[in-house]
Order: structure tokens, then sequence, then C-alpha cells
């Protein structure tokens, strides 16, 4: 064996040297191992670990017409709700030997317009924006790039391309009905500024049937916000019964200025979250959230992308996940 010293970058030719193959089986062991013997596979990876070698995946892609990237867009992702989603869409295509390329919009509309704008011109193999994609001119783009397009964690009968998500506004007037079948009358709500947080409080208010205290916090959302609702919305109305939150976050710290101001919970006010965050749970009391099954949105919208790129029919284009909500000890009336 050879000890090699790589004064530049390793090349195909030098691993199939190291390996002692030619250049050709050196290639298809790395590019279709199929077709090589395993032994061959195993003298050429071992090659490839001497020489350092790197391959050159934009070369491929010029060939192929293939990027094997995905671009994938969220908020922000520190938000504990999409962890899952982008946790999941990762590992369903990487085992496709994809890569997923994440950039994070802040909430922005005119910074998600631009991500697209660079993420099109590098032409990946599909694109997967979290929510709706708003901007008319980014959804022309998107449909003129002829680059599948998965938009995720909402709900429209008029999707860029293809969607997989739940309606907000059905989560809003499900989380109503929920407190009212509890005999909640005086109820806050305590929410980002969000797209998605905004059709959640319609949907409450629409079943409601009235306007309630509502406390406006930037998405997004955290702990310290969410005791600072919880004091606007008691600015708004002492006399409060029930507190909707637009994040398990925000909830969170309205359970902690509940506790900080000696109001019992669920005795004295009950709180719902959104999202289902690993910590709900755990927390005391526990918290009575909606669930969401992000995994399955990610693992959905990789497949729907995965299928569009194999030219594969895709026989429903939109997917409803639905949701649930789950009780726990913030609302727990026994």
């Amino acid at each position: 064996m050879t000890v090699f010293r790589a004064t530049k970058s390793a090349t195909l030719h030098d691993v199939a040297r190291e390996a002692g193959v030619s250049l050709i089986t050196a290639s298809r062991a790395l590019s279709n191992p199929a077709v090589v013997s395993e032994g061959t596979i195993a003298k050429v990876q071992e090659a490839v670990q001497r020489t350092g070698y790197i391959p050159n995946l934009l070369a491929g892609s010029l060939k192929s017409k293939r990027s094997l990237m995905v671009a994938c867009l969220v908020p922000a992702i520190s938000v504990a709700q999409f962890l899952p989603t982008v946790q999941s869409l990762t590992s369903s295509l990487d085992a496709a030997g994809y890569q997923v390329i994440l950039g994070q919009t802040g909430y922005d509309h005119a910074r998600e317009e631009a991500l697209i704008n660079t993420m099109i011109s590098r032409r990946p193999d599909g694109i997967v924006v979290t929510g709706l994609v708003h901007s008319t001119a980014s959804r022309e783009q998107l449909r003129n790039a002829g680059i599948p397009v998965v938009e995720m964690w909402d709900l429209s009968d008029r999707p860029v391309d293809m969607l997989v998500g739940f309606s907000h506004i059905k989560v809003g007037s499900a989380i109503a009905g929920y407190f009212l079948s509890k005999g909640w009358q005086r109820i806050g709500i305590a929410t980002g500024d969000d797209h998605r947080g905004a059709l959640r409080r319609e949907g409450l208010l629409a079943t409601l049937g009235r306007d309630v205290p509502t406390a406006v916090v930037p998405a997004p959302s955290s702990m310290e916000l969410g005791r600072r609702a919880l004091n606007e919305l008691l600015r708004q109305d002492p006399t409060l019964q029930a507190v909707y939150c637009s994040s398990d976050q925000l909830a969170q710290g309205v359970l902690a200025e509940a506790q900080a101001r000696g109001l019992r919970v669920p005795g004295q006010l009950v709180v719902c979250g959104f999202g289902d965050a690993e910590f709900a749970a755990h927390m005391q009391p526990s918290l009575t959230t909606v669930q969401v099954d992000g995994a399955v949105i990610g693992s959905t919208a990789a497949r729907l992308i995965l299928d569009r790129c194999r030219g594969v029919a895709i026989a429903q284009p939109i997917v409803d996940v639905g949701f649930r909500i789950v009780e726990r000890e913030s609302t727990s009336q026994s």
C-alpha cells in the first residue's frame, strides 16, 4: 500500500490508482455500487479514506441534471414545533441520497421572497416552504422554475404545487369549542403576530361569535413573551378563566406568570397551548395543547418531492394531516 500525501485535492484518478482498479470501476463503485462486487467497493472506499477524495457533486449534477439538494425554508430553527418536521424531512431525503439546505425566513415575507430567489438560482431538486407562499411574484417564479414545491404546516385549495398541512382556522374553532364545552366563557388569547397564529385566532373568534381580550407578541414566541402576554390579558380582563396560547413556549410563560401571581392552574385559570412540544407533557402542571404530527408532515413532504423527481404521478397533491387536542392537567377539572 502506498502512502498518499496530498498536496492538492485528490481526484478520482488517485482513488482508482490507490485501489488498483480502472477509473470507470472506481466511478461505478461510488455512483452505482449495485453493478460492482462487494470486494471492489471495499477497496475503493478504503482508497477514498486514504486519499481524502471528495466527490464533485456539481459535476455529477451537470451530467444528471440533478443537484441532489432540497431547499427548506423555516421561520426559525429555534421554534420547537418545527423541529420534528425538519428532522423527518432531512432523514427521509438523506436515505434517498439527498441533502437539505435550510434557510430561516424570520417570519419576514421580504426575506422569504429573497431566499426563494436565491434557492431557485441554485437549482435544487425541490423546495419545501413552511407555511403558504404569499408573495405573488414568488409564487409565479416557483411555478415557472419547474422545481417541485411543497408548502407545509398550512392548508389551501390553491397551493403553488403540493401541500402538506392542516387548517389553522379549524384549530382555533376546535379550541373555542373545547373551552365552551367546559363552561369557560371569559377567554383570552396570547398569540404571535405571524399569519398562522392570526388564522387560529380568527377561527376561535368565529366560533365564539365575539371578540375577546388578546395579547399579540412578536414571533417567534418565548417564555418571556408569554409572561408579558398574561400581564396584558389580565390588564384587559382580571376575571379571565381560560387562555389559549399560539405556541407551547408562550403557554410556558403564561404558566410561569400565573404561578408568580399566585394564580392556581387549573383552579383559577386554565391554559391551552399549541404544538405539543416535548416539554409540554413534563411541566407542572402538564400542558393541554394541540398536537400536530410534525414528523408525518416532514416525511410526507419528502415523499412528494422524491416522487416528483422520479417522475411518479402525484395522486394526492394536497394532504391534510389533521390535529387533535391533548388534554392534560392545565385544563383538567378533576
